[in-house]
């Protein structure tokens, strides 16, 4: 029997992207180990689409080999992902029972309402932007794009005002912005024992917000939502109501500001500002790679067969650059290109319930602050930032750029842009 050659994926890579190409190089289904775990790596887009809709492939973790299950390595990024007892790993009816409690928060329309409320906050951090100096380096990613969805999600959620500055300089090591913090199984246990002090705050000081929603419907229902199921909720939908988000608008900006003539499409109103957010998302998903997902019972897929319990990484930022999805240039940041389905919120029911609230808030933070700030230029290339080191996100840990002057009259940053609608009006990714 023929030994399978797996590659090694290295959360610290330098190039994530020169990694995913040797990938679907090698296949559709490639043999990897990462962060001591082995699994197949699903590289394309048509084969990532199959995993995550395939009838006997399952977020589940009691279908992963249990011997491969107990020899991962504790403490890391997959295992801390695959032993959520939260939505995230939980399949049909399990699934909808979780998730149905937050669906009706992040539909469309409830988020839109939310428009002037980001739009706020957003003029907020452009006036503290302005007040720098004009001429020398500003971090758009730790001074603009981690804050605006992380005050977001603070308000939506109910973090009250009192535990907001500890909550964020604990998520902020966590999302790798602080120069205070690092994060770590001690920064962790601080973030979820603080999560657990402001649950038991909001049961006795309830507010208008989603953890009031959520422990409403624990203690008036209690076979809906368990305890434990309460506090994994709560926390998931505060780190991952915003850091994603972070990692799309800083991946945003470093593509406007680096790929010329994109901006000038976005300024002349050839293009919406709806269309760079949709080809970041294509072409710099905010999530790298995601675990896991496990084959139900024996199956093939594009030719590879999958053991029953074998686990199935999901290549996101991989899918989004296939060119035997988006062509022989996939590889080529293009606002332009006719609009295409992507994968980067993922499909089927695990499909992101934050993807409306991303949307908008990248939609709005992108065009105040290049309206903002007319002559903006990175002031670092590409190849000299450093990544995130992590297995899951796919961004870089700082966004240098040089502001320039103010424009004298900057847009409502919650007013829709006009633009030619042409072909380049964008479809929601299904």
């Amino acid at each position: 029997m023929t030994e399978l050659i797996r590659f090694i994926l290295d959360p610290a890579t330098r190039d994530l992207h020169a990694d995913n190409e040797r990938l679907r190089r090698a296949g559709p289904l490639v043999p990897v180990t990462t962060e001591g775990v082995d699994a197949w790596a699903a590289t394309r887009y048509a084969t990532l689409m199959t995993v995550l809709t395939h009838p006997d492939m399952t977020r589940e973790i009691e279908y992963w080999d249990p011997a491969a299950r107990d020899s991962a390595p504790p403490g890391t990024a997959i295992t801390r992902i695959v032993t959520d007892v939260s939505m995230l790993n939980a399949d049909g009816e399990e699934h909808r029972r979780l998730r149905a409690p937050l669906a009706a928060g992040f539909g469309p329309r409830r988020v839109e309402r939310l428009r002037p409320k980001i739009a706020a906050i957003t003029a907020e951090l452009l006036d503290r932007l302005a007040d720098m100096p004009p001429d020398e380096p500003v971090d758009l990613r730790r001074e603009f794009a981690y804050p605006l969805p992380r005050e977001v999600i603070s308000e939506m959620i109910g973090i009250p005002r009192g535990h907001q500055d500890r909550l964020h300089e604990l998520t902020d090591a966590v999302a790798q912005v602080s120069n205070d913090l690092e994060d770590g199984p001690e920064v962790r246990e601080a973030l979820h024992g603080l999560l657990h002090q402001i649950i038991e705050e909001r049961r006795r000081t309830p507010g208008e917000d989603l953890i009031t929603d959520l422990i409403t419907l624990r203690e008036k229902d209690g076979g809906r939502l368990s305890e434990t199921e309460l506090f994994a909720t709560i926390d998931l939908l505060f780190i991952a109501g915003h850091v994603t988000t972070v990692n799309l608008i800083t991946n945003a900006i470093g593509a406007l500001l680096n790929t010329p003539g994109q901006l000038d499409l976005l300024r002349s109103g050839q293009c919406p500002f709806t269309a760079a957010v949709e080809e970041t998302l294509r072409w710099d998903s905010p999530i790298a790679y995601f675990p896991f997902r496990y084959a139900v019972r024996d199956v093939e897929i594009d030719g590879v067969h999958l053991r029953a319990g074998e686990p199935v990484l999901a290549c996101f930022a991989s899918a989004g650059r296939d060119p035997g999805q988006y062509g022989e240039d996939a590889d080529r940041f293009d606002i332009s290109r006719p609009p295409a389905p992507h994968l980067a919120f993922g499909h089927g029911p695990h499909f992101c319930l934050g993807a409306p609230l991303a949307r908008l808030e990248a939609e709005v933070a992108l065009r105040a602050l290049f309206e903002a700030f007319p002559g903006i230029r990175a002031a670092a290339r590409p190849e000299e930032l450093r990544p995130l080191d992590t297995l899951l996100g796919n961004s870089t840990r700082s966004m240098p750029a040089v502001l320039g002057p103010r424009a004298r009259q900057a847009a409502d940053p919650g007013a829709p842009a006009p633009y030619q609608a042409r072909r380049h009006s964008r479809r929601s990714a299904r």
